[in-house]
Order: C-alpha cells, then structure tokens, then sequence
C-alpha cells in the first residue's frame, strides 16, 4: 500500500496514492488506521484523490477507521473522493455516517471544529 501521511499536533493526515481502494489494500488501510489511533491520533484525515475505484472492503476499511476515530471522541474525515466512490458511499447510505468534504483544507477546518466543540462540552462538564 502506498501512501503519505503527515503527522500535526492535532491531527494525522493520510494520502492514499493508490487508485483501487478494494480487497488487496483494504486490510493493510484498517490496520494502519488502527495503528496510528492507537499512537495516541484522535483526528484522522483521509485524502483519497488518488482512488479512482473503491469496493465494500474499501468502504469496510473507511468504517473502521471512523468508529475508531470516533469512539475516542475524534474527528475522521475523508476529502478528494472520486465520482465513484461517492457514488458507492451513498448508494450505501454511508454518506450520513461518514464526514466527507471536497479539499484538504475543508477536513482541517472540521478537525480544529470537532476539538472546539470537544473543548466547549468538557468545561460545561466541569462546570
């Protein structure tokens, strides 16, 4: 599997160069997603400009990825999704599930939001 990822402070960002996100990738996406969460990550970005054809093992690894971002009270957003996989996200109305935004830019965003909001519900919790 080959990739990129770029480690900040309050997320990972993880660019997919591969153009099939299917059977033989999947396994090696979710155990990688797994690892870095468990590096201590809370937000994960997946850039998926790259893949042009994605199958449910793809979309398999992509909700793993998100419950175990998300059970953790993180942020997993996917950006740069082809017309394709777009298309196999909704038709299995993942689209409501899944955080998905056009750019790069726009996932970050979202991450510092999701840690604001975090933020904001721990001091009401506290106080």
């Amino acid at each position: 599997m080959k990739y990129t990822i770029d480690k900040q402070e309050r997320y990972s960002l993880l660019k997919l160069h591969e153009e099939k996100l299917d059977s033989s990738i999947a396994p090696k996406l979710k155990s990688e997603l797994i690892t870095i969460h468990a590096e201590g990550v809370k937000n994960i970005i997946l850039d998926l400009s790259d893949v042009k054809y994605t199958d449910s093992s793809g979309l398999s690894a992509l909700l793993v990825g998100n419950r175990v971002i998300q059970e953790d009270g993180g942020i997993f957003v996917l950006c740069g999704l082809s017309d394709h996989t777009m298309k196999l996200i909704k038709i299995s109305q993942l689209d409501s599930v899944l955080n998905i935004l056009p750019t790069t830019e726009e996932a970050i965003d979202a991450v510092f939001m999701n840690e604001l909001e975090n933020d904001l519900k721990e001091g009401e919790d506290e106080g």
